[in-house]
């Protein structure tokens, strides 16, 4: 059975340029995405063309400066984008969200002649991004990591392994967290590292439980050599560069989430309308009734939350603690509500005919990528109590 087109969610938008920017979306997702999503995820087939219609469309800049080919979007409507698109097909959403990721490094650290020279191809030439953090020995403890870049002359050579990478071997820049001094987190630089450089190879995709059409896999860094003119930020702001970027991460895994629990939902919703037992509609047993009424509950809870986070950083305002918080909700509330989806649909949920199997597959590593959620309740507690005695 192909999939089915979620039903429009009654958005809150702050202007008539991003309604018609939500319809524009919209008619792509219903075109373009839906109609494939479960074929290629079947294949585990990246659709790349799609991005590149992405990029000439607008949609891969969308929080960034009009300036150099972004959309001067708040990010209170571009996570709105990105969960449409989630809900069309988790990995073209997830995808939009960690090219944005791996532009920001560039967007908000990078000098006035390094952003006019590369930002426009990134965020609207067609090119697509990853972000190079974790490592085969350090996931959650990132500043363990040991991949080292060594100055010569004018120039950088790193060496070492990034693991996780989304969209690893198929990007055309990474944005990549290298050592260049002390152990722990001061020792850390970033660096823009192109595609194609000579070295920077990929091992093959891992094999996942559920997201096959995004390509996951390690990016080995070889003797790869990059000009200083490269080098974002300062020498040993690397981490710090990372980790403020993975506050606005966050918001994007939140808005995805609740893309994926919101077409589960509709799916739900349509097989139990339509399936009838013992004389009428399984939707009419109050047992069905209620689990519908507490999906739709926590949807709504969790996109008021990442929004309400949004608007904070569109305000200018901290809201790391609320990015924290958006993402353990949202991406929890996507694990149970795809979880109820494949219940209310029965044995049909168990299987590929229906999309429900692939929304619960697809919603686990939401609750890891990013900073696990047991990571965000790490972040949070800090928030409430102050960081733990060592």
């Amino acid at each position: 059975m192909p999939d089915r087109a979620t039903q429009p969610v009654d958005r809150q938008l702050p202007t008539e340029e991003a309604r018609d920017l939500i319809s524009l979306v919209r008619d792509i997702a219903q075109q373009e995405i839906v109609p494939k999503a479960a074929e290629e995820e079947d294949a585990g087939r990246f659709p790349r063309e799609l991005f590149t219609l992405l990029s000439r469309s607008g949609l891969l800049g969308l929080p960034y400066d009009s300036e150099y080919g972004g959309g001067d979007q708040p990010y209170e409507v571009y996570l709105q984008v990105l969960e449409e698109l989630a809900a069309a097909r988790l990995t073209v959403g997830l995808g939009v969200s960690v090219h944005s990721l791996a532009s920001y490094a560039l967007a908000a650290y990078g000098t006035k002649e390094q952003q006019v020279e590369h930002l426009p191809a990134m965020l609207g030439g067609g090119m697509l991004g990853a972000y190079c953090l974790s490592e085969p020995h350090s996931g959650s403890d990132a500043a363990a990591l040991r991949t080292k870049a060594v100055r010569d002359g004018d120039a950088w050579v790193i060496t070492g392994t990034k693991a996780w990478i989304t969209h690893g071997g198929i990007a055309d820049f990474y944005t990549v967290m290298a050592r260049t001094g002390e152990e722990g987190p001061r020792g850390i630089t970033a660096f823009l590292v192109p595609g194609d450089a000579p070295g920077l190879s990929a091992a093959p995709p891992e094999k996942k439980m559920g997201m096959k059409g995004s390509p996951t896999a390690q990016v080995h860094f070889d003797g790869v050599r990059v000009l200083d003119d490269r080098r974002i930020g300062e020498e040993g702001q690397g981490l710090t560069i990372a980790l403020t970027a993975l506050e606005s991460g966050r918001l994007g895994i939140a808005a995805c989430a609740i893309g994926l629990a919101q077409a589960a939902l509709d799916e739900a919703l349509s097989y139990a309308t339509e399936r009838r037992q013992f004389g009428k509609p399984i939707a009419d047993f109050q047992g069905l009734r209620f689990m519908l009424a507490d999906m739709a509950t926590q949807i709504e809870a969790g996109r008021a939350l990442y929004l309400a986070a949004a608007r904070l950083r569109d305000a200018g305002r901290p809201f790391a603690r609320q990015a924290a918080m958006a993402k353990l909700h949202c991406t929890d509330t996507a694990m149970r509500v795809t979880t109820d989806a494949v219940q209310i649909l029965g044995g049909y949920g168990y299987t590929a005919d229906f999309p429900a199997e692939r929304y619960m597959r697809e919603a686990k590593v939401l609750q890891i990528v990013e900073g696990t959620n047991q990571i965000q309740r790490m972040v949070i507690a800090r928030h409430l109590v102050g960081p733990e005695e060592r």
